[in-house]
């Protein structure tokens, strides 16, 4: 469906309209916004129209297959007009790797989007640049691994998670669910214990609200008109959509406030619990101290937490989704998984040691990574100065688009790049390899946060739910039928979909 059906679906005839007369006015009052040109050789790409750019050209509830057809046709450095807004597009894993590692300065500032904007305002730790995201970044890092990030409490957390998950699925008794929410809160209750101090239980109503608001506003920011939202926001403020957003952070805002409030309450300098009292404590240092200008205020604490939780629930949640769906799909690898975890472990807890000795299931779970694609466009970047890449000029402050999906799906690197293959992972004698091409989490500066951390989540909770459980489809749904198209959202989980959780014990 192209973008001229879409919008038309979600707007009425009249505000339709209004919106193309308005756009009309916005290109007669700057006739060259498409005319000016650098000095050097641009990348390539489809001539754009006045105002709508490549908009006609795109499929915006996946743009990023439109983008693959792009590379196929202009190559691995490409120009694409989103509306007004000129993007340059980095295809193949040679040149995403190139641009994000040896050119990780030049390409390693972070491009806003206007509905993101609304709310961050420049503060937290992955939308900013600057100082400001030298000092969250270091902050964020430093204490996600001082609260357990890569480390064993880390492990007995999400151990201790994946024994509330498991009742929650033996309480399905078998029939068909929704995997959605049980995943979800399981794998934000890691998050939380590490920024909050404290786990949630599935039926708190402040917890399950926080996980559901924050699910729902992913799904908003990859609808075609929140994309048009972020490239007219002067004109488009009136979207159903964006208001909806601007609501649910208007609500995640005041609860998590009431969350930092407590914690401040019962705030014990000498004992933290998690990254919130850290950062309280650190805060209070330097209001002692007499220090102005400081990056520890409370919207930075605010905005820090929020892009934590949210990143740290809603990639790891989908990746488990697609494993669950891929071993469903695909019963004889899960069969697999299942004889050699029983041989290598039994009916034992699973820990993060015992990876080394389960390649092919650590093969299955980077193989879920892989065709999850769960980024299949990295967070957009911009460019720090003017550069010139593959002998292409690129202006200072260029929107840059890392194309992830056409790493993970290059045909130079994958031998059957579009197949559920396991053995991408493993050597001739059955042993695990590590793939250069394996960029989930994107690479360089702005490389994911938390990927030691999903890593881990990753392996305990795909580890341990298949030793207690077989998954198949409905009764009277073949594995042929399961559906592998992703949903719309800005991360591509799966479609709405119910499986069977049938107990091994």
């Amino acid at each position: 469906m192209g973008i001229v059906d879409l919008f038309l679906h979600s707007c009425t005839p009249a505000s339709l309209l209004g919106a193309l007369v308005v756009l009309l006015l916005v290109y007669l009052a700057s006739s060259s916004i498409f005319s000016s040109k650098a000095d050097g050789k641009e990348p390539p790409g489809p001539r754009p129209l006045p105002v709508l750019g490549n908009l006609l050209q795109l499929d915006l509830k996946r743009p990023y297959n439109t983008l693959l057809g792009f590379y196929k046709k202009y190559g691995s450095v490409f120009t694409v007009y989103f509306g007004p807004k000129k993007v340059v597009v980095l295809a193949g894993y040679k040149t995403v790797k190139e641009a994000l590692i040896n050119y990780a300065d030049e390409f390693g500032e972070r491009d806003q989007l206007q509905i993101l904007d609304d709310f961050t305002q420049g503060h937290g730790v992955m939308w900013c640049n600057g100082d400001t995201w030298k000092e969250m970044r270091r902050f964020a890092l430093a204490n996600l691994r001082e609260f357990g990030m890569g480390k064993r409490l880390c492990e007995d957390k999400i151990i201790e998670e994946c024994h509330h998950l498991i009742g929650v699925f033996k309480n399905f008794k078998g029939e068909p669910a929704d995997t959605t929410q049980p995943l979800s809160y399981a794998v934000s209750n890691i998050i939380c214990s590490i920024t909050y101090g404290s786990r949630f239980e599935y039926d708190d109503p402040e917890f399950t609200s926080l996980v559901d608001r924050t699910y729902r506003n992913m799904e908003l920011f990859g609808t075609p008109s929140i994309q048009m939202y972020n490239l007219f926001p002067r004109y488009l403020k009136w979207i159903s959509e964006k208001k909806e957003v601007h609501r649910l952070f208007a609500a995640n805002r005041k609860q998590n406030l009431k969350l930092f409030s407590h914690l401040k309450e019962t705030l014990n300098p000498e004992k933290y619990r998690g990254l919130v009292d850290a950062f309280l404590v650190q805060q209070q240092k330097l209001e002692k101290s007499g220090t102005t200008n400081s990056h520890f205020h409370n919207e930075n604490l605010l905005m820090t937490v929020v892009q934590l939780f949210a990143a740290g629930t809603d990639t790891t949640a989908a990746t488990l989704r697609w494993a669950i769906l891929f071993m469903a799909k695909y019963p004889k690898i899960q069969d697999q998984v299942q004889e050699e975890l029983s041989r290598v472990i039994g009916s034992r807890q699973v820990q993060v040691e015992d990876r080394k000795y389960l390649p092919f299931t650590d093969a299955v779970i980077h193989e879920s990574q892989r065709m999850a694609n769960i980024g299949p466009v990295a967070l957009p970047h911009r460019t720090s100065q003017d550069v010139t890449f593959q002998g292409y000029f690129i202006k200072k402050g260029t929107t840059v688009f890392p194309l992830l999906t056409s790493v993970l799906y290059d045909e130079d690197e994958w031998e059957k790049p579009h197949s559920f293959y396991p053995a991408h992972f493993l050597d001739k004698d059955g042993k695990f390899v590590k793939r250069d091409a394996f960029m989930p989490f994107s690479a360089g500066r702005r490389v994911c946060l938390g990927e030691s951390l999903a890593r881990m989540e990753l392996f305990i909770f795909f580890t341990s739910l298949l030793q207690h459980f077989r998954f198949t489809p409905p009764p009277g749904v073949s594995e042929d039928e399961l559906d592998l198209t992703p949903r719309v959202g800005y991360t591509t989980n799966p479609s709405d979909h119910k499986l069977c959780a049938v107990s091994r014990k």
